[in-house]
């Protein structure tokens, strides 16, 4: 089960990569990107290393797809919100995540995730967390910096500058 459990996800993960790179949309190919995210981070669960899956969502998902989507919101927001009416539109959405429902479904309910057995310890959670914060602070203070000077340039980027006409005039 394990093999259709990789197919799925190496389905969705290549899918939501080329269509992040093929989407006209930055908003849908932004979206898409995060499926890429998420399929990854199912990679690392069958790999049997639950902590770096979370780790993966929470940072990768959580916070850098986020502060794409923010920024793109942001930066082109007169783009985004063009609104286009066809009802096809409406149902191939539902169809789409009524599709993916019973197909995610499928697999989760078809892997056998409750029988599962291993011989291995118990992950300690502690040690992980002691690693981190004796051998690797380095790179989350890196990490931090990085994130934090993101923020500043989607909202320097996002900072509207308002010209009278009376300040254009003269």
């Amino acid at each position: 089960m394990a093999d259709a459990v990789f197919l799925a996800l190496a389905v969705m993960t290549i899918g939501s990569a080329i269509a992040a790179l093929e989407v006209r949309s930055l908003i849908y190919g932004s979206i898409a990107l995060m499926g890429t995210l998420g399929g990854i981070a199912g990679f690392f669960l069958l790999l049997d290393s639950p902590f770096v899956a979370m780790f993966q969502i929470a940072v990768y998902i959580g916070s850098i797809a986020v502060l794409i989507l923010f920024t793109v919101m942001l930066v082109r927001r007169q783009l985004i919100f063009i609104k286009i009416e066809d009802p096809r539109r409406r149902y191939a959405g539902i169809g789409l995540m009524l599709v993916m429902m019973i197909a995610l479904g499928a697999v989760i309910l078809g892997s056998g995730i409750k029988t599962i057995q291993t011989d291995e310890p118990p992950v300690d959670f502690r040690v992980i967390g002691e690693d981190f914060l004796i051998y690797y602070w380095p790179a989350l203070i890196l990490m931090g910096l990085i994130l934090a000077s993101a923020v500043i340039g989607a909202l320097t980027l996002a900072r509207r500058e308002d010209v009278t006409n009376d300040q254009h005039n003269e």
